[in-house]
């Protein structure tokens, strides 16, 4: 299924790619393959599942959204599957996902995350989707210190130039 230049591939793309005219080229060079080799194999990889997606990552603090809410949600468990299907298709949720409670400590068993442009855009979001959703108990928690993100399923160390290892 995979050989070791797809692991490679793999371990030289999962940081991203630059925003450059020819992208795949330092990818290329580094396993002596062509371009057009490289992107077959992204394709192909993307193809059998084992690549989900390539995109855009968005600094939110950047793109001055500021206000970064975590939202912890008290759902009736026979509701969670749709309450959380209606608020991920939600244009302001980034991420949505259920958690076990603590009975007796911690009754939220629902989570969304929402990037907004400050407390207040947060609270009117949030409200309008505990309208919509008629999820009404709930709690608003909001991100005080942003700490260096990475992608999930990494292969190994990144190879590329100028990344962190």
């Amino acid at each position: 299924m995979m050989d070791e230049v797809d692991r490679e591939l793999l371990r030289l793309t999962q940081d991203g790619i630059g925003i450059e005219e020819r992208p795949f080229l330092h990818a290329a060079r580094r396993l002596r393959i062509s371009e057009e080799e490289v992107v077959g194999r992204l394709r192909r990889l993307g193809e059998i599942g084992v690549v989900r997606r390539f995109g855009t990552r968005i600094n939110p603090r950047k793109a001055e959204m500021v206000a970064n809410a975590m939202v912890v949600w008290n759902v009736p468990e026979n509701r969670i599957a749709e309450i959380g299907a209606a608020m991920a298709e939600s244009p302001d949720v980034t991420h949505c996902y259920e958690r076990r409670t603590i009975p007796g400590q911690w009754k939220y068993n629902l989570y969304t995350v929402l990037h907004c442009r400050d407390r207040e855009d947060a609270h009117r979001r949030v409200a309008a989707l505990s309208r919509a959703t008629g999820a009404a108990e709930y709690r608003v928690l909001f991100s005080t210190e942003e700490f260096k993100q990475r992608p999930s399923g990494r292969i190994g160390p990144a190879a590329g130039p100028g990344r962190e290892r």
